[in-house]
């Protein structure tokens, strides 16, 4: 079973490449959750343990400062009970070979060999496909295709650390939950390019991986074309008017799947600024209470607009 990071399948299929639980807690006390919770996010590199094979990933990575715009993110936002250390290193614990969240959420490794892999699978979609329309010409290069992609998995461990350290309720699986604060995260504070990233690289790596295995029907994480679909069907259903004709349009997302992302958005949005809520930092609470309501008013919005159009859908399938 996974502890946060990417699957097994995924490491062993594509020679290595890319590729815990969240309870509710009930309260014995009056006392605000926060008065205590003074955590911060603190990147750091351990530079004497980085191989020299993977200097060149790392410097990318130091360079576009995505960790540091993720961990700033949440220091700023969010009030947490315990400090959390982002280590990028090739000292790792045994058998780490991807990024991954400690149980307890106050660790997440990027291990310095997992962004090399990182940065062949880019450079070979940089090589080898067809820019999308979306995508900004200007970024569509090996090395931005690592960092936004990388800022994305990132996104992934850090929904996993944010589920075990503020001991948020899941009622699904929490590998689906740590790609859903992905996409929130980068959508709403990023943008697009994260998500049309990490697309293109589990692309890529779903391609070398060829026939899917029981292995990889079996595991905690979706399989990987599955995921792709689902970076894509959020950032579409985030602003269709925007999205619909280079993604939907384009044949990036199926036609089918496109008619529920509006909705699907609607409730991964609502439900992490629902989540996330009790959590808000003094500084953060009135800009995120604003953000927690306006996603409630899409999502009311948006069940009503699917509702109209859902016996058209139902007899088009």
């Amino acid at each position: 079973m996974s502890t946060g990071g990417y699957s097994t399948v995924m490491r062993t299929a594509v020679a290595g490449a890319l590729l815990a639980l969240g309870f509710g807690v009930v309260s014995c006390s009056d006392e605000d959750p926060k008065d205590e919770a003074k955590g911060k996010v603190t990147v750091v590199y351990e530079d004497d343990a980085i191989k020299a094979e993977n200097r060149r990933a790392v410097e990318v990575i130091r360079k576009s400062r995505v960790l540091e715009q993720s961990a700033d993110w949440v220091n700023k936002s969010l009030a947490l009970p315990h400090d959390m250390v982002v280590k990028v290193t090739d000292k790792v614990p045994p058998g780490v070979e991807d990024a991954v969240t400690q149980p307890d959420g106050r660790t997440i490794y990027v291990p310095p060999a997992f962004l090399s892999q990182i940065q062949g699978t880019a450079t070979d979609v940089a090589k080898t496909v067809a820019r999308p329309a979306a995508f900004p010409q200007d970024r569509y290069n090996a090395d931005d295709l690592t960092a936004l992609s990388t800022q994305f998995i990132f996104g992934h461990e850090m929904g996993h650390a944010l589920q075990r350290q503020l001991m948020l309720a899941n009622i699904a699986m929490e590998e689906d939950a740590a790609d859903g604060f992905a996409s929130f995260y980068t959508v709403n504070v990023v943008g697009p390019a994260p998500s049309l990233a990490a697309a293109l690289v589990f692309d890529e790596v779903a391609r070398k991986q060829g026939k899917v295995t029981l292995e990889g029907l079996s595991s905690d994480h979706p399989v990987t074309q599955a995921r792709v679909f689902n970076f894509l069907c959020y950032l579409e259903g985030s602003d269709p008017q925007k999205y619909e004709a280079p993604l939907a349009g384009a044949g990036y997302l199926p036609k089918s799947r496109a008619p529920l992302c509006p909705q699907a958005w609607a409730m991964l949005d609502h439900g992490w600024w629902t989540q996330l809520r009790p959590h808000f930092s003094d500084a953060f609470k009135e800009q995120g209470d604003k953000k927690q309501e306006e996603s409630r008013t899409r999502l009311i919005e948006a069940t009503k607009a699917f509702a109209k159009q859902l016996d058209t859908y139902r007899s088009g399938q």
